[in-house]
């Protein structure tokens, strides 16, 4: 790709997604919104092969339909209360087109079916742009309207990519889509408890894209795409697919790591609404997740294939790892037992 397309396509990321999360005026975020959209379709079709451009019309046509209906939910608020203000959308069809549009927008079920697709047909930096940048703004609107938002709607969605994010990423081979499920599942607890502390599910957003961005670029560093490629990946650089084993056990919400602490927090605040059986179930459907985590740790690390004196020279590997690599997977694995363990939400 172009240095100079490459580097309008970044600014622009960046400014659309500025002006999304800044704005406190409809037609503000959804021209955010848009030039979000249309900077990141370039750098999915960059490599330039049919999966790629597959999913680079994939996305467009998705992120069209959802920004239709945004635009269309704040005109309707428009027409019926006379407000444009982001905090102030009270008409209750306005409500659900946004609550739907959003839901397109983040990937919730049953709106995923894109999502997936999308990450395998893209480089594993695109993928982790998608699962982690693109994001930040539709969660900000989610932030800012979550009290005018379906409540019935919302809880639906959360329990349901929960359940479908752990149990469709049982049976995948490709590493972008375990982790393309593994984000709607992460989706489905940031949105159940949006409604009663939205700044639980802003902690819980950064944990994740902190999570997921040591895991992709640690695959990238070892260039990792399939389950069955992991097996070897020791071979590289045998010292980061150790700690590859605990980010995913991390992201798996298992203690005393990192991704626990979203977990616990969220399971407490549940508890504390009363709502004692959403948090159970929650907390089961994570079980399913943690199957498929565990065999993604266990064929990192513990399983190796018949190998031979070839695999042994190269240990001696040329390549550096990445300082950014390092800290994001360190984070991973320690900020946990870092954290103030008397935490209270307040």
């Amino acid at each position: 790709m172009n240095p100079q397309a490459k580097l309008i396509s970044t600014m622009s990321l960046l400014l659309g997604t500025t002006i999304t999360i800044s704005s406190n005026h409809w037609a503000m975020a959804w021209t955010g919104l848009e030039i979000n959209t249309l900077a990141i379709l370039p750098l999915i079709s960059k490599p330039h092969h049919p999966r790629a451009i597959e999913a680079t019309t994939k996305y467009f046509l998705t992120q069209a339909a959802a920004s239709t209906l945004l635009l269309f939910s704040s005109t309707t608020n428009a027409l019926f209360t006379g407000q444009w203000d982001i905090t102030q959308l009270t008409h209750p069809i306005s409500c659900l087109l946004l609550t739907t549009a959003i839901s397109i927008k983040l990937g919730l079920v049953p709106f995923h079916f894109w999502f997936p697709e999308v990450l395998q047909g893209s480089s594993l930096t695109t993928g982790l742009l998608l699962a982690t940048v693109m994001k930040f703004p539709p969660i900000t609107l989610i932030l800012l309207t979550s009290p005018s938002l379906n409540h019935t709607l919302l809880f639906i969605m959360a329990i349901s990519s929960a359940a479908l994010g752990g149990w469709m990423g049982l049976n995948q081979t490709q590493i972008r889509k375990v982790l393309a499920f593994s984000s709607i599942s992460h989706l489905g607890w940031m949105t159940i408890i949006i409604i009663y502390n939205p700044k639980l599910t802003l902690i819980t957003f950064y944990l994740y894209c902190l999570m997921t961005a040591a895991i992709f670029l640690t695959l990238k560093t070892t260039k990792i795409l399939k389950l069955s490629s992991m097996m070897t990946a020791w071979t590289k650089i045998p010292s980061l697919s150790a700690t590859l084993m605990l980010a995913l056990l991390s992201l798996a919400g298992l203690p005393p790591l990192t991704g626990f602490l979203p977990k616990w927090l969220i399971i407490q605040e549940l508890t504390k609404q009363e709502m004692t059986s959403a948090a159970t179930i929650i907390a089961l459907l994570s079980l399913l997740g943690l199957f498929f985590y565990l065999r993604l740790a266990y064929c990192a690390t513990i399983t190796l294939p018949p190998n031979s004196s070839n695999y042994m020279k190269q240990w001696q590997t040329n390549k550096p790892v990445n300082t950014l690599t390092t800290t994001l997977i360190a984070l991973t694995i320690t900020l946990l037992p870092l954290s103030p363990m008397t935490y209270t939400i307040p």
